[in-house]
């Protein structure tokens, strides 16, 4: 910490201006210290009167930091994460150094070298309506018991729309499968969840909206054969498919937004990428911030 030199006029102000008042509405106890040890080097005044004359105690005047070296530490995984995931907030990073990498530092410690870091995301609020409060969609009680659905839309560099086929695991939130195509059709669809089903096993339910893909008599008769429950949404209430219009946000957020794709084999490669680091490095706040991977893992 750099020593701040103050001269005798600084002083009489400050010491006037905290006349009648106390001396933590006039300077906080950071400032009164530096003003001691300058005091004492440059005056020759002894600590016991500097301490007395600045109301702080010797202790704190004697005060060394201890975590010089992990601070630095702190510092570099903070720039490391925020440089890498720039849609991150002190929230996902505190979450992921405590959850998925173990460290067990402090969340004020943390965030006070995020502050002076100035890594802090600059958010411009929004305008919202007030509506009545939906009511909270029940969360399963084990892995598979329902999927939820749905359909993004995005384009290529030179302007071509794209379709993406998002497959959510409503009890630990986990991506199960990003499908990427010009046109995604029902026979796409029905193949997607099939390939997971062979790795993921079949859910009990699965919740969409009332696409011409979902409502198709195919797709009906593919779930009936398997024993599949498929549950419709009303139209309009986006609400009650929650948790994939939650999960559509922050694909659109933080991969969407964050690429400009070439072709639309790029888009599927980077779909896969993005999937694993969702589902295994980045903390969830809705489900304890722990990663989806972590969730499934506590609940086998």
């Amino acid at each position: 910490m750099k020593n701040r030199r103050f001269s005798d006029a600084k002083i009489m102000g400050i010491l006037r201006q905290a006349e009648g008042s106390s001396w933590k509405k006039a300077l906080r106890p950071s400032q009164r210290r530096e003003m001691a040890v300058d005091a004492v080097a440059n005056r020759r005044v002894s600590i016991a009167l500097a301490c007395r004359a600045f109301q702080i105690s010797e202790t704190c005047y004697r005060y060394e930091c201890k975590f010089v070296d992990e601070n630095a530490l702190i510092a570099a995984w903070l720039v490391r994460l925020t440089t890498n995931r720039r849609t991150w907030g002190f929230g996902l990073c505190f979450l992921y150094l405590r959850n998925v990498k173990g460290f067990k530092w402090n969340h004020k410690r943390v965030y006070r070298i995020y502050k002076e870091l100035e890594l802090n995301l600059r958010i411009r609020p929004r305008k919202r309506l007030k509506r009545e409060k939906p009511d909270a969609l029940t969360v399963p009680e084990y892995p598979n018991h329902t999927w939820s659905m749905d359909f993004m839309a995005d384009q290529l560099a030179d302007g071509r729309k794209f379709r993406a086929l998002n497959v959510l695991c409503d009890f630990n939130r986990e991506g199960l499968g990003i499908e990427v195509d010009f046109s995604l059709p029902t026979l796409r669809v029905i193949r997607s969840l099939n390939r997971i089903i062979e790795w993921r096993g079949k859910p009990q339910f699965i919740r969409v909206d009332n696409d011409p893909e979902y409502i198709s008599g195919m797709l009906k008769l593919w779930a009936e054969t398997l024993g599949i429950h498929m549950k419709y949404i009303q139209p309009g209430k986006p609400q009650q498919n929650a948790y994939i219009e939650r999960y559509n946000r922050t694909v659109r957020h933080e991969w969407l937004d964050q690429n400009i794709f070439e072709t639309i084999q790029e888009a599927q490669e980077q779909a896969k990428s993005w999937l694993w680091t969702y589902n295994n490095d980045r903390p969830n706040m809705a489900i304890g911030g722990v990663t989806p991977a972590m969730k499934l893992k506590q609940a086998a």
